[in-house]
């Protein structure tokens, strides 16, 4: 059997509605949302099938605004109950491999004030501050 032709067949049985119907499929990988307030930056990165405990992720800041992500994406088989392991046919997630993100913050950062959380959702969340600004103490 052609595999292209069984690939179609497979992809033409994946519907999406909701919020999922307005995005379009494909790796989600390295997706950034930046947010800004008075004395930081805020960004998020979405690494879905990145784990934190198993996964080295190094995440570097300049004190231009430069931010580099970088990462393995690791290769998983999928176990079933029977003990069977299955290969994609199918694959619109980001492949296994490494990976590096970059992108620039709007302005100037201290690179030695910042504050990752990786979340459970898969995303990798930064808060770092702008470059000259004092951080009120509580």
């Amino acid at each position: 059997m052609n595999p292209e032709i069984h690939h179609s067949k497979v992809i033409s049985h994946v519907f999406f509605t909701g919020s999922a119907k307005q995005g379009t499929p494909g790796p989600p990988i390295g997706l950034v949302d930046i947010g800004e307030s008075d004395i930081a930056y805020l960004f998020r990165v979405s690494l879905p099938g990145i784990h934190k405990n198993l996964n080295k992720i190094k995440c570097d800041i300049q004190r231009e605004g430069r931010v580099c992500i970088q990462g393995v994406v690791p290769e998983i088989a999928i176990p079933s109950d029977s003990g069977c392991l299955y290969r994609m046919q199918v694959q619109q997630l980001c492949p296994p491999g490494p990976f590096s993100i970059t992108f620039s913050l709007p302005g100037q950062v201290d690179p030695r004030l910042f504050s990752p959380k990786f979340r459970p959702d898969g995303i990798f969340e930064v808060v770092v501050v702008k470059l000259g600004v004092r951080v009120p103490t509580s």
